[in-house]
Order: structure tokens, then sequence, then C-alpha cells
């Protein structure tokens, strides 16, 4: 089991820099961003771009791995991506992963829109994550030059010498529940990412959700059987903070949320260990939003839950 954070990016960098070198020292194994225009509530606050702050992250930290959690089509292209992408693993020495998902229908999905332009709908983003994704791969395999033409997409000789520092390419954290996405996990991936069954946020149970999300792992097994591939080469990623553990009104009263004490965290992840999860992901505490939490409590986990796992 490993654990990992999310630090959003909302801070300035004189401030950001030490949030991200104060989680390698904590001893995260991976630091992810959000790849997203805006977010939410905090879309009337900082919220900065995330390629460059994991670039300067990456000049500010040595060994912890950096990521996005997840960068999607609904502003990106495969062509200029990968370029970013090449050059971010460079500086970073080979420590990006790219959390990478289709998208969902926020202010990402709008910002860009004309007047008179409506959404995509969840099939038209599912169809371009199709084709996304594996052209996206073998731009980043394929240094030398990628030409493709496709219903969404094209790329005419493309280049990205000389290619990612990680060979044959950095790696993908695929997050997909769908059946569509999880065959796009078992084919591209080098791990999954689930952030739960959201539906069960508001009204379900801790055990609910645990139900749910082995039947995802069970589903993503299914694909990989049909990828011809072992679902075990997948490292299995859960992102915190939208399962019913972490709503207020259905925390265990016995223990409270995951990140309430330690206690309640080790029992959290362990129940999701012993379901074959290899990392999971808890958000950096931001005062006065849903990611709230004490940060004396929040470090105590970073450096002493592992080892009560183990």
């Amino acid at each position: 089991m490993r654990l990992s954070t999310v630090i959003l990016p909302i801070h300035r960098w004189g401030e950001g820099q030490k949030v991200w070198q104060h989680a390698e020292d904590l001893g995260f194994h991976t630091a992810y961003t959000y790849d997203h225009l805006s977010w939410r509530a905090f879309r009337d606050g900082p919220w900065f771009g995330a390629v460059p702050t994991l670039t300067a992250a990456a000049t500010a930290t040595q060994s912890m791995r950096l990521g996005t959690l997840v960068t999607s089509p609904n502003f990106r292209h495969p062509v200029t991506l990968a370029k970013e992408l090449i050059t971010l693993d460079d500086i970073s020495e080979g420590r990006i992963t790219l959390g990478i998902g289709a998208g969902g229908n926020g202010f990402d999905a709008t910002t860009l829109l004309k007047g008179d332009e409506e959404p995509w709908t969840p099939r038209e983003r599912a169809d371009r994550f199709g084709e996304f994704v594996p052209l996206l791969d073998k731009l980043l395999r394929e240094p030398a030059g990628t030409t493709h033409e496709g219903r969404f997409y094209a790329a005419s000789e493309a280049r990205n010498v000389p290619g990612c520092v990680q060979r044959p390419r950095l790696p993908f954290a695929v997050a997909a529940t769908g059946p569509r996405g999880l065959k796009l996990a078992a084919r591209f991936g080098q791990a999954w990412v689930t952030t739960g069954d959201p539906k069960l946020y508001e009204s379900g149970t801790p055990e609910q959700s645990v139900e749910a999300v082995a039947g995802q792992l069970g589903n993503l097994g299914k694909a990989c059987a049909e990828a011809g591939r072992d679902a075990a080469e997948l490292d299995k990623i859960l992102l915190t903070g939208f399962t019913p553990d972490f709503n207020p009104a259905l925390a265990a009263p016995r223990l409270g949320r995951p990140l309430d004490s330690l206690d309640a965290f080790v029992d959290f992840a362990g129940r999701h260990a012993e379901l074959g999860f290899t990392e999971i992901v808890v958000h950096w505490p931001i005062a006065d939003s849903v990611f709230a939490a004490d940060q004396a409590i929040f470090e105590r986990i970073a450096t002493e839950a592992l080892a009560q796992l183990r």
C-alpha cells in the first residue's frame, strides 16, 4: 500500500512551493494536482494551471512522484499535451504519472463553448476519450513522428524527440468505471483510478461503498481478461473524499471520518487494501472547504498510517 496526496493548484508559488516540499518531507509517494480550468466551489478563488504547477514542483522536489488526477479531453489536445508531458517528464527526471479520464460536465466542459454550442454528452465524452488515449499513447511511444486522422483528432508527423525519460513512455493512471473506460484502462493503463460510486456519497453507507468499489474492481478484472492482461499488473488507486465515509452526516459514529484520526484512517485504508487497492490518495487540507482537516492529524496519518497497515 502507498499513500499519496492531492495538492489543489490554489496557492501562489511563494506559498505553494512550501506545500509541495512539505509533502515530500512527509514521505508521500506521489503528489498529484487537479487538471481543471476551475473546479466547483473553488471557481471564484485562485486556481493555477496544472502543467506549470507540476513543472515548478518538479524543480522544488527531489524524489517524490508527481502527476495529474486527472487530465481530460475537455480542453486538451493529444498533440500539444504530449509535448508538454515529455518536457515535464524530462524536467522531473522521470517522476511523472498522467492521471487521465473522460472528463465531466463542469466548468471545463463549458468555458470554451460558443454561445450556441452545447457541452458534450456523456457518450460524446466517451467517444473522444476512446480516441484520445490511444493517440496520446502513440505520440509518447513514437517520438520520431506520428500521423493520425481520426474522427476528433489529427496529427501530421507530430514529433516528440527525444521522447519520455520513462520508457516506453510515462505511466497512465486511467480513471474509469464504465465498460468503455475500463477497456482503455486494461489496454493502456499502468494504473486504474476510482473515486468510488458518487451516487452513494449523499445517502449510502461505508459498507455499500466498499461493495460498490469491489464491483468496480471485478469489472476491471473482466476488462483485463478480455484484453489478455493480468489485472494484477495494474496499480489500483482510490482518490478519497467522495465516498460516504467522508460525508460528515454519514461518517461512522465510533471513528468519524477517515481524516479525523489515525485510527479512522487506518480502518478505512485497511478495508480498501483488503479489496486490492495499492494506493490511497488524500487531499491536502484546505481550511473552510470540503477538504478541511486538522493539519496535525493529517501529518500523523502521512507518517504513521502505513506502518500500522503492514
